[in-house]
């Protein structure tokens, strides 16, 4: 059993008079003990809401609804109440939030801040319990972490006030932790540092950790399994290689097809997803990509794609998804004459009939085709 299963869960926020907005429609995903899961999406496709649900930080109003089961090692956190959930807040699963300048309370020091952790859960106090705040934040990197610890978030660098949360969030090792874009408006530098320090923690003491971010890089060098969200649900699920190496849902191409690269032409343009996040469709009435994804059809439009899934593991919400390395689909390209190679007008080396899965462009026509995985909807 996994020691994370989120199920179908979802966040609505209404009000009086306005129609409601469905920030979180049906997410699920699993994260195991010692597993490094990424949910990945531009800003607003509900990351950091999902995140927040789990972790009932949610603020409470009329308005908000939430859904589905998030079972933390058996239990429903979605069902504790108040003090059950600060129980396991902070002692089991632990949060690192996006602005650490916001997070941290600006008038109160570092040192209390981090033995607040330590005094609630672990119930050190004193003289013991900044001693061992001392030694999480010289664990995270923070020189001369004595002397920081009677300074004010204001008075720490960006960097070290990242490590500090850091700190706070590894103080009762956790089983869970959940890092919301934790190198967001830090440096290049200090970003390696930081994601290098996570991976440091999984590794030493076992921790499950969920990577939310919109940074790709992030995710080839943490990631294990990688959760892409649109509109509020995931439209692909898959391991790392495979995702990076043969994405389905046109929304991942577009993600990745959108990340510059070092070895670019020169003057060579960006190709990024058209339109905006705010274009989309209502899940109940289609794909919620459509508007502006390339290769819609007209299936796209009418009833939500159902979530398809491969012998390899992978799922994804696609009817036109993108074809896998070497075959092709009817609308990418005509059909080329059997006694030529296979070719496309783009040169991509993808082409197809109706049906019929081809070689790519340059490889012969005849021999053995190679044969397309097998799929099956749930």
């Amino acid at each position: 059993m996994a020691l994370l299963e989120v199920e179908d869960i979802s966040v609505t926020f209404a009000r009086r008079g306005q129609r409601a907005v469905h920030a979180v429609d049906g997410v699920s995903f699993s994260v195991d003990a010692g597993e490094v899961v990424g949910l990945v999406g531009e800003s607003g496709c509900g990351k950091s809401v999902t995140s927040l649900a789990i972790m009932g930080l949610l603020p409470k109003q009329p308005g908000l609804r939430v859904g589905g089961k998030a079972v933390f090692d058996g239990t429903d956190l979605l069902q504790l109440d108040d003090r059950s959930r600060r129980d396991i807040r902070g002692r089991d699963i632990a949060m690192i939030f996006q602005d650490p300048l916001s997070s941290l309370n600006p008038v109160i020091p570092i040192g209390l801040q981090v033995t607040e952790v330590l005094t609630r859960h672990r119930g050190m106090k004193g003289d013991v319990a900044a001693k061992e705040a001392a030694a999480l934040l010289d664990r995270v990197g923070i020189p001369d972490p004595k002397r920081r610890l009677k300074e004010y978030p204001h008075q720490l660098s960006g960097g070290m006030r990242q490590r500090a949360l850091i700190a706070m969030a590894v103080a009762c090792q956790p089983r869970l932790l959940i890092a919301d874009e934790p190198t967001t408006a830090l440096d290049v530098t200090i970003q390696a540092q930081i994601l290098e320090l996570l991976k440091d923690l999984v590794r030493d003491s076992g921790t499950a950790l969920v990577m939310i971010t919109h940074d790709l890089g992030v995710v080839a060098g943490m990631c294990e399994t990688i959760n892409v969200l649109y509109g509020g649900r995931v439209v692909e699920t898959a391991r790392r290689r495979p995702l990076f190496r043969e994405p389905r849902h046109p929304y991942t191409v577009g993600l990745l097809g959108s990340v510059p690269r070092l070895d670019a032409g020169r003057g060579e343009r960006l190709n990024p997803i058209p339109g905006s996040v705010r274009d989309l469709l209502p899940w109940q009435e289609g794909c919620a990509f459509a508007p502006r994804c390339t290769r819609r059809v007209d299936a796209c439009v009418g009833e939500p794609p159902e979530l398809v899934l491969a012998h390899d593991g992978r799922s994804y919400r696609c009817v036109n998804p993108a074809p896998l390395p070497g075959l092709a689909r009817a609308a990418d390209a005509p059909v080329p004459a059997k006694s030529e190679p296979a070719a496309t007008a783009d040169g991509t080396g993808q082409a197809a009939e109706a049906g019929t899965d081809v070689p790519a462009a340059g490889k012969p026509a005849s021999g053995p085709v190679p044969a397309p995985r097998e799929e099956e909807k749930p």
